[in-house]
């Protein structure tokens, strides 16, 4: 059975067995995860790109990836209070009202967009400095995060289009969308990055804007799939314009999407925030370890970022499972999908942990910092089974309307424990950068087993209230 009437089995309150369950999990997951994937191997495609520039360089966008996380992950704050409310729409068969809610976020979200993108370029020219950065770099660090915040009108409604889409269980146009995205993020770079150069008989122009370029890159692709992304969205046969039917901006439904929405915003900032003072506790030990430390972020998410693919689906699902009353469905699929973000990140920590080394030195030349960048790789590889559990819990609880346990739970793992122990570990018994990474892996486990007991003791009373 194809996955879109399996989904309206869901909704038609039709009975699903184990097996149809897990198939209908499995063909959500996959297309999310190609998606989630190539939103990151945009970032490796940069880090790989710059790194042939040389140390300086690649430290200069390391130092400020973690406040172009913590503005990125602030556009995830309206992408989920819609998605989530579109989800259960759809389920609850009000696919009018969905398609309202469909355009009251592409408005709200441009606007929202448009408002940290002022933030971010008000910040960028003192950002290095505050982050105690050497002078040499300072320059393409506020020049990259400049263009980065430029650019998030376009990275939201990037986002939000790909949310909403997948609320409706349509994954595959986002995922191929994304693949494009990468694309060109790869003829964009090259042209903007490099000097104009010979390849055999062709002579290949460039801008020579170094990382300059590898901003501009990015910034272009996320606009022109963006756009794309949009005119698939208002296209859609369920989601799409309709004729006769205006926008009608609804005060209780935005607030809703807030009120959803406004924990995800906490916990991103909550998140990035101690990223960046990670980031300021590793400055101080030089650019080997600055560019260590981000080449291996990097590659770490191709390790987790399947997860969040499987928590893509968990949302639909979930969501779905609480707009059509069915309860009997709820816990089933939030296991099923549990298992199988487990079983995925298994098995990406084992491949990273074999080719730690080659990921490394494929994003850096710099035998250091691929020696140092592969070290901390290997430590972390061990704690993302228990990381994929969190993840894909986050969003069942998500889709159940719950987003502030997650919050809390961000909270727990970032602050108490992970910025609690990094400056013991690194200065305190002189680990230097790996013990930055011995503290993440102790935040990550911390989250994977607070999350299981949430979702295993508490979601039966919360879903039955939440029905009434």
């Amino acid at each position: 059975m194809a996955k879109q009437d399996l989904l309206l089995e869901l909704r038609e309150g039709r009975p699903l067995a184990l097996r149809q369950q897990t198939a209908l999990t499995l063909q959500l997951s996959f297309p999310a995860i190609l998606a989630q994937i190539s939103s990151i191997v945009m970032q490796y495609i940069d880090a790989a790109m710059v790194g042939q520039l040389g140390r300086d360089a690649s430290a200069a966008i390391g130092l400020v990836a973690s406040s172009t996380w913590l503005f990125g992950g602030l556009c995830r704050a309206l992408v989920v209070g819609f998605s989530v409310m579109v989800a259960q729409r759809i389920g609850a068969g009000e696919e009018k009202d969905a398609r309202n809610l469909v355009k009251q976020g592409l408005c709200a979200g441009f606007a929202f967009g448009l408002l940290i993108a002022a933030v971010g370029g008000a910040i960028a020219s003192g950002l290095p400095h505050w982050l105690h950065a050497d002078s040499s770099i300072c320059p393409g660090a506020s020049s990259y995060f400049l263009i980065f915040a430029l650019s998030l009108p376009f990275v939201q409604l990037n986002r939000l289009a790909v949310g909403l889409l997948q609320a409706g269980g349509n994954m595959r146009t986002p995922s191929i969308l994304l693949v494009l995205m990468c694309g060109l993020d790869v003829v964009f770079n090259s042209l903007l990055i490099f000097p104009t150069r010979q390849l055999g008989a062709f002579t290949l122009p460039g801008a020579d804007l170094g990382v300059t370029g590898a901003a501009l890159g990015t910034a272009l692709s996320e606009t022109v799939v963006a756009i794309i992304l949009c005119i698939c969205l208002l296209r859609s046969p369920m989601l799409g314009l309709r004729k006769g039917e205006r926008l009608r901006f609804v005060p209780v439904q935005l607030r809703r999407a807030v009120r959803l929405g406004a924990p995800v915003a906490i916990e991103q900032a909550v998140m990035s925030s101690a990223q960046v003072v990670t980031t300021r506790i590793i400055a101080p030990l030089g650019t080997v370890a600055i560019a260590a430390n981000s080449f291996a972020v990097t590659a770490e998410a191709l390790c987790y970022m399947p997860g969040y693919g499987v928590q893509s689906a968990a949302v639909t699902l979930i969501g779905q499972s609480v707009g059509a009353k069915r309860k009997d469905l709820v816990t089933r699929l939030g296991w099923v999908t549990v298992l199988l973000g487990m079983g995925v990140m298994l098995v990406a920590s084992a491949l990273m942990y074999a080719l730690a080394p080659w990921i490394i030195g494929m994003l850096s030349p710099d035998r250091q910092v691929v020696l140092l960048g592969t070290q901390v790789l290997r430590i972390v590889v061990f704690s993302e089974p228990l990381f994929g559990v969190s993840i894909v819990l986050s969003g069942a609880l998500r889709g159940l309307g719950d987003t502030r346990f997650p919050l809390a739970i961000s909270l727990v793992g970032m602050w108490a424990v992970r910025c609690t122990l990094a400056p013991i570990l690194v200065f305190g018994l002189k680990i230097g950068l790996a013990g930055s990474w011995i503290a993440m892996v102790c935040d990550l486990c911390v989250r994977g087993i607070l999350c299981t007991l949430r979702f295993k003791r508490f979601t039966p009373q919360y879903l039955a209230e939440h029905q009434r």
